[in-house]
Order: structure tokens, then C-alpha cells, then sequence
């Protein structure tokens, strides 16, 4: 499989002084260059059913499998991990690699990547769900907020969670947070204040906590077989 190159084009407004009383005003084309190798999982029933228009998962993973020379990695945590070891899913999995060890998720290029994805194959845009977890659950938090109307449903694992998101976020969006209580790396209150802010304005958020249970939580969180079929009972009302 070929891995896009992602060239992301954008507008910058200059504004500086020349001299001490002159303001001016420019505007320079800048290019950014991303470049993102993937995971992408077809259901059994894909190529069979070629008619139908199936749902699709994006999956962003943590800190640990960021930056490292083998898309393999990705196979130890998550969805990934579930695939290698013969789950079957109902819906495609889209699972980009953050190629920056110590830089977050270029989240605009995730989303172009995503929208190839959709195009050239049979994804049904009303049924595209989110999930991440830590420094990927930050990330599915941010997608939420750039993006409110290209979800269905999100599920955040142990992420950061910033308390203002929480106003930015589609009241529309199920969400399904979970979090380990004894996390030294990412806070519990992180989720916790989350949930407290969204469940007050009205959203609907389901939050499962795990008594002693540190920052791999995501081990619990994605064998919990209820997630995926929650995912598919979601759709967006456009």
C-alpha cells in the first residue's frame, strides 16, 4: 500500500512596522510538508457487499509509537493490537502514524489524510467515528473542537482533556470517555473535570473510570466489546 504525501497549503497574514508609525499589511504562502504512513483495515464483507457504504473508525494512537521507524508498532496497542490478533470489526479502521517523537499530532494533515480515505473508498460520511488515547486522546479532543461536524461519536482513552473544548465541542456528538483513577502520566482529573464540564451543558457523555488502574488503561478500554458496538449504533443527523 502507498502511503500519501501529504502538501498542506496555508495563509498567513504579515502584519509588522516599518519604521515607527507604518503598519503594514502582506500575506505569504506557506507549505507545510507531512508525511504519513497508516494502518487501513477492511471488514471481511468489504469486497462482497459492494453496494454498501460502511462506517469508518480513525484511530490515533499514543506517545510511545510516535516517531519510530516501524508502522508495526502500531499493532501493540488499540484496534491495531485487536486486528493482529484476529478480531474482526464491522466497519474500516483508519490508523496514521505521528511521525514526530517529541511533537503533537499535526492534526490538520490527520484530517486530509482521513478525507482521501473517505473518498476513495465506500465510507459512509454520516457514520466516521473518533477515538485516541493519551497523547492521542488530546489529539481526538482536538479534532472534536477544529472539526464539529465530521463526527459521529468519539471515544477519548487517559488524553488530555482542556476545560475550554468543552464549549467548542457539537452538543450532537456522543462521547465515551475512559480513564484509569491511579494515571501518574496524564491525570485523571483531566477526563473527570472534562465529563463534569460536558455533563453540565447537556452533552451526552458516558465515563468509565477504572480503580487502580495506571495510564495503560486503554488495555481495558479497548477490549471493552460494548465500545464497538456503541460505535456502530451511532449516526450523524445532518
Amino acid at each position: 500500500m502507498k502511503f500519501p504525501f501529504l502538501t498542506l497549503v496555508l495563509t498567513v497574514l504579515i502584519q509588522g512596522c516599518a519604521g515607527q508609525s507604518h503598519l503594514i499589511e502582506d500575506k505569504l504562502e506557506i507549505v507545510v510538508t507531512e508525511n504519513l504512513r497508516y494502518y487501513l483495515y477492511y471488514p471481511d464483507n468489504y469486497e462482497s457487499k459492494d453496494d454498501e457504504k460502511f462506517p469508518l473508525l480513525l484511530f490515533l494512537h499514543g506517545g510511545g509509537e510516535a516517531g519510530v521507524d516501524s508502522l508495526g508498532i502500531l499493532k501493540e496497542s488499540g484496534p491495531p493490537k485487536l486486528i493482529a490478533q484476529g478480531k474482526q470489526f464491522p466497519f474500516l479502521i483508519l490508523a496514521p502514524q505521528n511521525p514526530h517523537k517529541k511533537k503533537w499530532w499535526n492534526t490538520t494533515a490527520v484530517v486530509q489524510l482521513l478525507d482521501t480515505i473517505v473518498r476513495n473508498n465506500r465510507v459512509d460520511q454520516n457514520r466516521i467515528y473518533l477515538t485516541g488515547l493519551s497523547r492521542g486522546g488530546g489529539a481526538a479532543w482536538e479534532l472534536a473542537v477544529q472539526y464539529p461536524e465530521k463526527f459521529a461519536a468519539m471515544a477519548v482513552v487517559c488524553g488530555m482533556a482542556p476545560l475550554p473544548y468543552a464549549n467548542w465541542i457539537d452538543k450532537n456528538m456522543p462521547i465515551w470517555v475512559f480513564h484509569g483513577e491511579e494515571d501518574k502520566s496524564i491525570p485523571f482529573s483531566e477526563s473527570e473535570n472534562m465529563v463534569d464540564r460536558l455533563k453540565g451543558m447537556g452533552y451526552d457523555v458516558k465515563f468509565t473510570r477504572y480503580p487502580g488502574v495506571g495510564h495503560n488503561s486503554w488495555v481495558k478500554a479497548y477490549n471493552t466489546e460494548e465500545l464497538y458496538d456503541w460505535f456502530v449504533q451511532q449516526e450523524r443527523k445532518n
